[in-house]
C-alpha cells in the first residue's frame, strides 16, 4: 500500500506542475477544459498567469515536502490543497459551467486528494513499524 500511496503522491504533485504549465504556456487551450466558457480576454486574461502561478506551486510544495521525506506533512497539505478543486467546483457550478464537468474533473480530484492525504495520513513511521509490540522507547 505505501508503493501505491507513493505513486499517487508523486502524480498528485505532478499534475498541478502540468496544468499551470499549460495555463501559462497555453491559457486559452487550459481554459477550454476547465469548465466556464467564455474566458476573460484582454488585461482580465492576466487571470490566466494567476491559475498557472497558483497550480505549480501547489505542485512543488507537495513534491518537496515528499522528496524531503514528510509523508504526514504531505498528507496534511494535501488534505488542506482539497480545497482548491472543491473551490474550483464550486465556481464551475455558480458561474454557468457544466455540472458534468464540475463534479467530474472537479470534485472527482477532490475526492482523490483527499483519499490519498488520508492515506499518508495514516501511514506509520517506519520506525513505529520495526519496533517489537510493547516495547516503548
Amino acid at each position: 500500500m505505501r508503493r501505491f500511496t507513493t505513486v499517487l503522491t508523486i502524480l498528485l504533485g505532478l499534475f498541478p506542475l502540468s496544468f499551470g504549465l499549460r495555463f501559462l504556456l497555453d491559457p486559452h487551450g487550459a481554459a477550454a477544459g476547465f469548465g466556464i466558457d467564455p474566458w476573460p480576454t484582454g488585461a482580465a486574461a492576466g487571470y490566466f498567469a494567476v491559475k498557472g502561478i497558483r497550480d505549480i506551486v501547489i505542485g512543488l510544495n507537495l513534491l518537496a515536502l515528499f522528496a524531503l521525506g514528510q509523508r504526514r506533512a504531505t498528507g496534511v497539505l494535501m488534505a488542506i490543497a482539497a480545497m482548491i478543486p472543491i473551490a474550483d467546483m464550486v465556481i464551475v457550478l455558480t458561474h454557468g459551467g457544466s455540472v458534468a464537468t464540475a463534479l467530474g474533473i472537479h470534485g472527482l480530484t477532490a475526492v482523490i486528494v483527499l483519499f490519498d492525504a488520508w492515506l499518508l495520513l495514516r501511514e506509520r513511521r517506519t520506525a513505529d513499524l520495526a519496533q517489537p509490540v510493547g516495547v516503548h522507547s
